[in-house]
């Protein structure tokens, strides 16, 4: 959840949102801030007892250092035995017990996670990585962004530009040169986004995740 969203729903609400981390093959969870202790809003917190996490570059599968994004894998009684039925797919996910997740992850000098977006979202742009979720939490501090979604699209000349699709809140006259230049002030050059659309609602799965390949597929037929 953006670090934004958070903040908003407390002071709405007066209630405490705690983030943790879990997956089906990991179930139910594999990380979590704690109850009663350091608390970091946008961090899924520290691993549960017995359970043991690594972060390795994508490209090398060496273990990354801190603050460095890579894959997160772990290890633990809540990881899946398998896949029912489907021997090859369980090899590729789970390696000597280690489990793949497909999210990208970052981990402070505090033993703190960070989930930075998912392997298979992840841009290249010129030969640089780019995670989607870095740049829509950055868009989602505007105060006229109510909702946001970044993604790439193919490119002949980069391999992929970096597109945002973005919901305004109601009433704001906000202009896409405003929101380049925010990004701007704010993040690495090549984090920019190129392209920045205007909508009046996102597509969404049946309990609210963003469609993002369906945004793809319709940038794509914008540029034809």
């Amino acid at each position: 959840m953006p670090v934004e969203v958070i903040r908003g729903v407390e002071q709405l609400t007066g209630a405490v949102i705690s983030e943790g981390y879990g997956l089906s093959e990991a179930s139910p969870t594999t990380h979590r801030n704690p109850y009663h202790g350091l608390r970091k809003v946008g961090s899924i917190g520290v691993p549960l007892p017995s359970t043991e996490c690594r972060i390795v570059d994508i490209d090398t599968g060496k273990d990354a250092h801190i603050g460095e994004a890579g894959e997160l894998l772990i290890k633990g009684p809540q990881v899946m035995k398998g896949y029912w039925g489907e021997p090859e797919a369980t090899e590729q996910q789970l390696k000597d017990g280690w489990l793949r997740t497909g999210d990208i992850a970052t981990v402070d000098a505090d033993g703190y996670f960070y989930i930075v977006g998912r392997k298979k979202e992840m841009v290249i742009g010129s030969g640089y990585n780019i995670y989607p979720n870095e740049v829509e939490d950055l868009l989602y501090a505007h105060e006229h962004v109510l909702e946001v979604s970044v993604y790439g699209v193919p490119d002949p000349y980069r391999g992929e530009t970096l597109a945002a699709s973005v919901v305004l809140t109601e009433g704001a006259d906000t202009t896409a040169e405003q929101l380049i230049k925010w990004c701007i002030e704010h993040l690495a050059a090549y984090k920019v986004p190129e392209i920045i659309e205007f909508r009046s609602e996102l597509p969404k799965t049946t309990v609210g995740k963003v469609l993002r390949r369906k945004l793809v597929e319709e940038m794509v037929d914008k540029r034809k």
